[in-house]
């Protein structure tokens, strides 16, 4: 009879006020784990789009180069002598650089990320890219993010309307001949690309020569990372030679290793966990003392510690599932208002939500066995 009565559920309603209560704090430590941990990964995620829309196999950049923030020149004449390689199909150097873009309609300017390249060639996997960068062989031109700040003015709004839209980088007027689309990151508000030229027209006392970044394409059926290490061998230590995804993680390790941000955003998805903890003990362990003579009574009538373990687990279970649902729902409107305000990739996924309703489980259950400790020395004859 007793495996029929909903005791834990029945014990968790006698209260409706303190049910909701106790709900509303775990939905808000579950809200408060998943913005930390969307803001974790839209931190990763737009620092390395960039990195991942390269068409190449191998990465060479300056070993002075920390990030994509932070990155250091070096002689182009590096990445050339990599065609001494059998295996190397195509070498492409890039330039990176921020500059000021004046908003046309403000005349404020904004610091805007600016990458070149020769539009030639086929060197990013870029919305918007391959179909204009052809565009970029005529003088000071360039293509536009049509994901970046709002703070740059209404540039992709206006091309979009087939008016002719021209600003002005580092006190040089250029012309808008398409649209891309990168998006912003934690490093950049905006970006834009260009040919290699024009680069040097808008960094002119930029030596010709020097970038930022040597891309490798290598022939079909090449292992990347043999190749890298000979090539490591060769170049010596002043380059960094890296296969692609390992400078994608290259980038990842700077932003969660050596930035503030990264632990931040960890350390906060750890305090969503504690206040949830804290939260719910107080709330079963508060159910264990209103009851404490009832399961005394029940202790005195045979019914075993871990007979009344398995109640208080079972609240324990109840509470975390009825408060995952709001604090899911709510961090999804709040990742659309975040998306909205920053223009970053906060997204719900399917592993978070997981991670999540899985830190939740444990986080009740570890709160239930803590608060039924008091069950285990009450002695029917102190209570009565």
């Amino acid at each position: 009879m007793s495996r029929k009565i909903p005791l834990a559920w029945l014990q968790l309603t006698r209260e409706r006020t303190r049910l909701l209560v106790a709900l509303a704090g775990i939905a808000f430590a579950n809200i408060l784990m998943f913005m930390q941990l969307g803001f974790q990964d839209s931190l990763y995620y737009s620092n390395v789009r960039f990195h991942s829309s390269l068409q190449g196999d191998i990465v060479l950049i300056s070993n002075q180069s920390s990030s994509l923030i932070s990155m250091k020149s070096f002689s182009q004449r590096r990445l050339f002598q990599t065609l001494d390689f059998p295996e190397v199909e195509a070498v492409h150097p890039i330039y990176l650089d921020f500059t000021s873009f004046k908003n046309p309609e403000t005349g404020h300017p904004r610091t805007i990320f600016v990458i070149g390249f020769n539009p030639q060639s086929n060197v990013f996997d870029i919305p918007g890219v391959r179909e204009n960068q052809k565009k970029l062989t005529l003088p000071d031109t360039i293509l536009y993010d049509r994901a970046s700040r709002l703070e740059f003015g209404p540039i992709a709004r206006e091309f979009n309307a087939g008016k002719s839209v021209f600003a002005e980088v580092r006190l040089r007027r250029i012309k808008v001949a398409g649209l891309f689309m990168l998006g912003t990151s934690f490093g950049a508000d905006g970006n834009m690309m260009t040919s290699d030229v024009n680069f040097l027209r808008i960094f002119n006392l930029r030596q010709s020569g020097l970038i930022e970044v040597g891309l490798i394409k290598l022939k079909p059926g090449t292992n990347a990372q043999v190749v890298a290490q000979k090539i490591r061998q060769y170049l010596g230590s002043d380059i960094s030679v890296m296969t692609k995804q390992e400078y994608i993680d290259f980038e990842r390790n700077f932003w969660a290793n050596n930035t503030a941000i990264g632990f931040i955003f960890t350390l906060g998805a750890i305090m969503g966990f504690i206040v949830g903890t804290v939260i719910v003990y107080q709330i079963l362990y508060t159910e264990v003392a209103d009851h404490l003579s009832e399961y005394a009574t029940l202790k005195a009538i045979g019914y075993s510690h871990k007979y009344l373990l398995n109640v208080i687990l079972q609240e324990a279970l109840i509470l975390a599932l009825l408060g995952y649902i709001p604090g899911f729902a709510f961090a999804i409107f709040l990742y659309q208002k975040a998306r909205d305000a920053t223009l970053l990739p906060i997204f719900m996924t399917v592993d978070r939500s997981i991670i999540v309703l899985i830190l939740t489980v444990v986080m009740c259950f570890f709160s239930g066995v803590i608060a039924v400790r008091k069950l285990r020395a009450v002695d029917p004859a102190d209570i009565f």
